[in-house]
């Protein structure tokens, strides 16, 4: 398979190295918004070109909380093992984050957190793993607009073993801090699944799709997404401490300005350095779309598009 045939939102991609494999996970399926959750799919390449699958990588067992809204897969590999966190939803129930675990990159995963480990009574999503230079793993996280209609990214310290959160969070920003960001309109039709938003809040802010990578010569960027003046975007953050607890500066404008968003970095097997997101930003018609990166001055800027990346691919492939 191609990209092109590829419906995914959320696009992760985990290189596997000693596989010489990459795996694509995601929010795989059909219906991500109003459908029964089916599962989570990984597809599989060698060029990053060319993909197998879908590989089913995790289905609900019986009984499982979640039965909607399977969103934002993705999989770190720690420890030995496989770790992917994701994001559920069932009626009455908050949205949250919780990890499975699985001794293979393409599953099956099997619930690893007793629980969710995003706060209990909050409306969380997309969740993402940080280890920190001293070892310490952390969680990245949002707290919904829907919710709290400026939106939060949020942290939490998780346990070594990675089976459950230790202390509470600490908001490193919220989405209005970025000059880039703009207001959504509070929808006027209130899905009855979300909290009530007060009666004042006419526009809401979003906090979406983190996702952190330390540059080399040591800065600490989170890519992250909302509206900006063009739609759906992503942007840049940095760390000025260089850790995760912040304080976090934003970009005057967004790496990603129009209809796409919730991405990662990864590097190929050749040592570059490249980006990953979903384009356009509506279902059904969302893909995977990958470009390169370049690192410079502790930031990070596109090079180039499609070719230049399959151009490199081919050429790690080679090497």
């Amino acid at each position: 398979m191609k990209l092109s045939e590829i419906q995914i939102r959320d696009p992760f991609v985990l290189p596997v190295k000693a596989r010489g494999e990459y795996f694509l996970f995601g929010s795989t399926d059909k219906n991500v918004w109003t459908g029964p959750g089916v599962g989570f799919d990984c597809y599989r390449s060698r060029d990053l070109e060319n993909w197998d699958g879908p590989i089913p990588a995790f289905r609900p067992p019986n009984g499982f909380w979640g039965t909607t809204q399977f969103w934002a897969a993705e999989v770190h590999e720690l420890h030995g093992r496989f770790f992917l966190f994701a994001t559920f939803k069932a009626d009455g129930q908050v949205r949250a984050t919780q990890i499975f675990s699985a001794d293979n990159a393409e599953g099956p995963y099997a619930i690893w957190s007793e629980k969710p480990v995003t706060p209990a009574n909050w409306f969380c999503l997309d969740g993402t793993l940080h280890v920190a230079n001293d070892g310490r793993p952390w969680m990245v996280f949002c707290r919904e607009w829907v919710e709290i209609s400026n939106g939060r990214m949020l942290a939490v310290q998780l346990s070594h073993d990675l089976r459950r959160a230790m202390g509470d969070p600490i908001t490193l920003f919220s989405a209005s801090d970025a000059p880039w960001v703009r207001a959504i309109e509070r929808p006027k039709n209130k899905q009855t699944s979300n909290p009530v938003l007060p009666d004042g809040d006419r526009e809401s802010f979003v906090t979406d799709g983190p996702f952190l990578h330390r540059t080399r010569d040591g800065a600490l960027l989170m890519l992250w997404s909302s509206f900006g003046e063009r739609g759906y975007a992503m942007g840049v953050a940095r760390s000025k401490s260089g850790s995760v607890p912040g304080p976090w500066t934003h970009e005057p404008e967004p790496l990603w300005k129009e209809n796409g968003g919730h991405g990662m970095i990864f590097r190929a097997f050749d040592g570059k350095l490249f980006l990953t997101l979903h384009h356009p930003n509506e279902t059904p018609n969302e893909r995977a779309v990958f470009h390169r990166l370049i690192e410079t001055d502790g930031s990070i800027r596109l090079a180039g598009g499609s070719a230049a990346f399959y151009s490199a691919v081919r050429q790690a492939v080679i090497n």
